[in-house]
């Protein structure tokens, strides 16, 4: 190996090897020296000759324009594209013919470098190898009247030939700071860019030619209808794009792939159609990119709404975009994509485990326009999860987006336990049971709210417990069958049970999804409701308890519950109720049946009837709101019922003075009353006022204070421990515990009895009593009235004051005869 180095070496040192260099420094040498003499030779005769040359490349242009031309100078670059010369023009400006009209100057350049074919020029003809165009504005118009600036190249005539042999077609394009404007007033277009660098070295195949074109460009507007905004506004475009033109097609074609836009990248297939009157062309891109992302690069008409939206993993995208560029609006845009287990958000929540199919268009009505009207997004076989319930929308249509519609199929089969990751547990609890949803629904969108809304179809549950906590409702193993038609909601086969009562309902919801989402205080819940027990008590209870609404926080599930409750909360019921049996307090009734309205969470009762204790009760009134208590207002016809069991089933009124076992017979009354109920349903003592009217019939009075007080001073000789009476009535003013006594007429075997005045279930009573002191036993066998009236006040009268001292009854004289 040393001596093969050492060979060399020596070679490097021979009298041949010295000699090889010196030649080759000569060629060398000679190559430069030739190539500064040819350019100072092009150099010389460009001076000499620059006159007629200006001449030339300006009849060279002005065969090809009908406008105007202004360059400001034109310089020599010596050595620059050698052996070809280029030229430098300055301050070059082109302007159509009717600049006048619109002043748009089509090309305002710095410098614009032109290489000329040395060959062609010796030949006295200008043929331009490459154009590069630095700091320069290109500028095309079309005005709302149809006026352009870019009619300024002559067609060139088909029968004449060239008269050089020599190629006349530019083979190389460079753009150095150019902004490029393509400004479309008529079709309300604006491509607006700045390119940074344009590099292109185009190969000609007769009248065709083909190109890979280096872009790197700034997109300040690539506006298909400035009304709609701009696609990939401030974006940095740059790549690398295939460029086909055909001369029998008069089109353009353009493919890139990794073509990059901002930070994404995208394959890019597109035709442009160069014909005078119709310019069509379209576009297809595919990309992979996150939906935010992909949401920048769109028009704001287009962004605004679909930002409200999100996708968290990269999603694979196709977008075509089909128009013309003479024609006004916008073109087609179709834009498809497959989403797989992806997580989708919605200004509701969150859809995980997400899955569907989706395409956009703007044209979804061939022949209607493209544009918001006849826009829509259709999703195909849609499933996923919301919080932990699963649902499918196997196709759905979201139309119009100027008056947005949503329509199609929603499905799901879940454990109805699921629903407590949606509503706060302290308004409603779900246990056991399963649901299956099959609905049809179309409803209006307005700022992404749903209005009125059109579902038809059911939901069924099976053995459900539900547990409604601000009225501590429990429906247990319950099944519910929601039909949903285009006139109504149908609720069938729901079980409520609370404490002792069982009850079974159905209802009826007029226009319910309206309601629910405009105006959930004008929505009337019409309800049957049977029962074959009911504690009165209890059920108004449930609806005269404090509501304890469940806290809010600043979750979506509590604003949901929010939502719910305060829909709950706001709707009218209409509950027609029948019950075999119901009590309230001690007080029995069976066949009973009212309609009981719910209105802005006050309780009316209309058409109530019930048997009780021997007879029937009807009745009506209302329950209102006041603090802590509700006012109770009430109308009650009572006929021929037990008066004793009658007062001991409602714990006789909290009268002290005397016990129900101390009255007997039957009670036809009827009374207008006032008062309030506690919350729970008990009524507040003493709270009662009103008028009633009042007879018994069959009645006696049994160990009854107020008479036996009496009896031991003025009928010692009478069993007035045990009065037989034929006539018992009156009517009565109550005040809470003071009663107005008016007319107070006692018939019986024992005395006759008239009392006016006031007695006090407490403290203050003070009665004036008529008694005549003949026995009036024998007055039963007297059939006529008129004579029994007249011996009533026969002998001898007494009248005396029964008034209260010191909490008890004391009897004395009424001297002057007073009636109170």
């Amino acid at each position: 190996m040393n001596q093969y180095l050492q060979r060399i070496k020596s070679y490097f040192q021979t009298i041949n090897f010295r000699k090889i260099i010196k030649r080759i420094g000569f060629l060398l040498l000679g190559i430069v020296a030739f190539l500064v003499i040819a350019s100072a030779v092009l150099s010389v005769y460009f001076k000499n000759n620059k006159a007629e040359i200006v001449t030339q490349i300006n009849a060279k242009i002005n065969e090809n324009i009908t406008g105007t031309i202004d360059i400001g100078d034109i310089d020599y670059k010596f050595f620059k594209g050698f052996p070809n010369m280029t030229l430098a023009l300055s301050q070059v400006e082109l302007k159509d013919s009717l600049w006048s009209l619109h002043k748009r100057t089509l090309l305002k350049a710095e410098q614009i470098e032109v290489r000329v074919n040395v060959l062609g020029l010796l030949s006295n003809e200008i043929n331009i190898d490459k154009i590069e165009i630095q700091q320069a504005t290109l500028h095309l118009f079309k005005g709302k009247n149809g006026i352009v600036n870019t009619n300024i190249f002559r067609p060139k005539p088909k029968s004449k030939k060239s008269k050089s042999s020599t190629d006349s077609k530019v083979k190389e394009v460079a753009l150095d700071q150019v902004h490029f404007i393509s400004e479309n007033q008529l079709g309300h277009k604006l491509f607006d860019f700045n390119i940074v660098a344009l590099r292109s070295q185009i190969d000609h195949d007769s009248e065709n030619w083909h190109t890979n074109l280096y872009l790197k460009t700034l997109a300040k507007s690539m506006a298909f209808n400035t009304k709609r905004g701009s696609f990939i506004q401030n974006r940095m475009v740059e790549g690398v794009l295939k460029v086909d033109f055909s001369e029998p097609k008069n089109q353009i074609s353009v493919a890139t792939e990794n073509f990059g836009i901002g930070e994404e990248f995208f394959d890019i297939n597109a035709h442009f159609s160069l014909d005078k009157n119709k310019s069509p062309f379209d576009i297809a891109i595919k990309t992979t990119i996150l939906w935010r992302d992909a949401s920048a690069l769109l028009s704001a008409n287009i962004s605004t709404k679909i930002n409200q939206f999100d996708l968290k993993k990269p999603i694979d995208v196709g977008c075509t975009i089909i128009g013309d560029m003479n024609v006004t609006g916008d073109p087609e845009i179709v834009v498809t994509t497959k989403i797989k287990n992806n997580e989708l958000t919605i200004p509701d929540g969150i859809i995980t485990d997400c899955s569907f199919g989706a395409t956009f268009t703007n044209q979804y009505k061939k022949g209607a326009g493209c544009n918001d009207i006849n826009s829509t997004i259709t999703l195909t076989d849609f499933s996923g999860k919301y919080k932990t319930i699963p649902f499918a929308i196997p196709i759905g249509i979201i139309s119009n987006f100027e008056k947005t519609t949503a329509s199609g199929s929603f499905k799901s089969d879940f454990a109805v336990s699921r629903l407590n990751e949606i509503v706060n547990a302290n308004l409603m609890h779900f246990s056991d049971g399963q649901a299956k949803v099959n609905l049809d629904f179309k409803f209006d969108v307005v700022h992404l709210k749903i209005q009125k809304p059109l579902f038809t179809g059911s939901v069924a549950v099976k053995n459900a417990t539900v547990n409604y906590g601000p009225r501590n409702l429990t429906f247990v193993k319950t099944d519910i069958q929601l039909d949903f038609t285009e006139q109504a909601l149908l609720i069938k086969k729901i079980n409520f049970k609370d404490r002792r009562n069982m009850v079974f309902m159905e209802g009826k919801i007029d226009n319910f999804l309206t309601l629910y989402y405009e105006n959930p205080e004008k929505m009337v819940v019409n309800w049957d409701i049977y029962a074959p027990f009911l504690d009165v008590k209890q059920f108004v209870g449930v609806f005269t308890s404090t509501s304890k609404k469940a806290p809010k926080t600043k979750s979506k599930k509590d604003d949901f519950s929010d939502e719910l409750y305060s829909v709950i909360e706001m709707s009218q019921m209409a509950l027609h109720v029948k019950a075999d049996k119901m009590v309230y307090s001690k007080l029995e009734a069976t066949n009973a049946k009212a309609t009981i309205l719910l209105l802005n969470n006050t309780l009316i009762v209309k058409n109530g009837w019930v048997q009780s204790v021997g007879g029937s009760i009807a009745f009506d009134g209302q329950l209102v709101p006041d603090g802590d208590h509700f006012l109770l207002e009430s109308n009650a016809k009572i006929n021929r019922v037990n008066i004793g069991r009658f007062l001991a089933g409602l714990n006789n009124f909290g009268i002290q003075s005397f016990e129900p076992k101390n009255i007997e017979g039957f009670l036809t009354a009827s009374a207008a009353l006032k008062g309030k109920l506690l919350s729970g349903g008990e009524l507040k003592t003493n709270s009662l006022s009103g008028a009633a009217k009042f007879k018994v019939v069959q009645g006696a009075l049994i160990d009854f204070k107020p008479i036996t007080n009496i009896g031991k001073f003025a009928f010692p000789f009478r069993n007035v421990n045990h009065i037989v009476f034929s006539d018992l009535s009156g009517n009565f003013k109550i005040n809470g515990d003071l009663v107005d006594v008016n007319d107070l007429k006692v018939s019986s075997n024992v005395l006759n009895l008239d009392v006016n005045g006031v007695y006090s279930f407490n403290r203050g009573t003070n009665l004036a009593m008529t008694i005549p002191l003949r026995n009036p036993k024998k007055d039963e066998l007297i059939t006529d009235e008129a004579e029994k009236a007249e011996k009533r006040t026969k002998g001898i009268v007494l009248h005396l004051l029964a008034v209260d001292v010191d909490g008890k009854i004391k009897i004395r004289w009424n001297k002057n005869h007073e009636k109170l």
